[in-house]
């Protein structure tokens, strides 16, 4: 069953024309794809070009508190323990790194330069976690 009480298409158009917006004007202002793990691996080892990248990080760390302020708090519910959501960013992490990129440097970057690299490394990543959500949500309540 579907459940559309979260359902809310102008959020998702307004965010995903923003994302499209912050990754065109990188990309013009600086002439470098807007991969958020490519530009957090600059800030956390610092070369001639981490600037611009800085302040791209800084946005997104910003970007948070801003909501809070003129949106209010957000209702979340994280169902796993904190140390399952800790591996698995790490894990995350460390396969981005892996896979040269994420889904903003593959998935929206890549793909609207037409990447066959970036379409490859989308799908990957795209089947890895709906294999992982039908995991944890179907499998493993069946187990249980």
């Amino acid at each position: 069953m579907i459940a559309f009480e979260n359902f809310t298409p102008l959020t998702g158009l307004t965010g995903g024309a923003l994302i499209g917006l912050s990754a065109a004007l990188f990309l013009a202002l600086n002439g470098r794809i807007a991969g958020i793990s490519g530009a957090f691996s600059t800030v956390l080892m610092p070369s001639v070009d981490a600037r611009p990248k800085r302040w791209f990080i800084l946005g997104l760390i910003l970007a948070a508190p801003l909501w809070l302020l003129t949106m209010g708090t957000p209702t979340i519910v994280v169902e796993q323990p904190m140390w399952i959501v800790v591996l698995a960013g790490l894990i995350v992490g460390y396969f981005t790194r892996l896979g040269s990129g994420c889904t903003s440097g593959h998935g929206v970057c890549g793909l609207s330069r037409l990447s066959m690299r970036s379409l490859v490394a989308t799908i990957c990543f795209m089947a890895a976690g709906m294999f992982m959500v039908a995991l944890t949500r179907h499998a493993m309540t069946l187990i249980a």
